[in-house]
């Protein structure tokens, strides 16, 4: 049986004064679209693409939730995670 992966990722963007959360099954490729700004929206207006925070699920529906929950949250709750897990802000997947 295969294991499924989906993710809830942070981006941010050089100053890291914005924040965008989203869900997806390929974190690499979603990465690369926010950077090459595939989807017009929220991420390409304010050149969200540094990913500084991301969690890994089996089920879609637990990724979905914890999206959610992320979002509905403050962003103080948002800096203190990624504060937490990537103290200096490093973006992974950085060229």
């Amino acid at each position: 049986m295969k294991v499924h992966e989906y993710y809830v990722y942070i981006i941010t963007n050089k100053y890291n004064n914005v924040l965008y959360v989203g869900v997806t099954s390929d974190l690499q490729s979603r990465i690369n679209e926010h950077k090459l700004k595939i989807y017009k929206g929220f991420s390409s207006k304010y050149e969200l693409n540094k990913l500084v925070y991301y969690e890994e699920f089996q089920w879609i529906q637990d990724a979905i939730a914890r999206e959610k929950q992320l979002k509905a949250g403050s962003r103080q709750k948002k800096d203190e995670l990624i504060i937490a897990n990537n103290p200096l802000w490093n973006g992974w997947y950085d060229d």
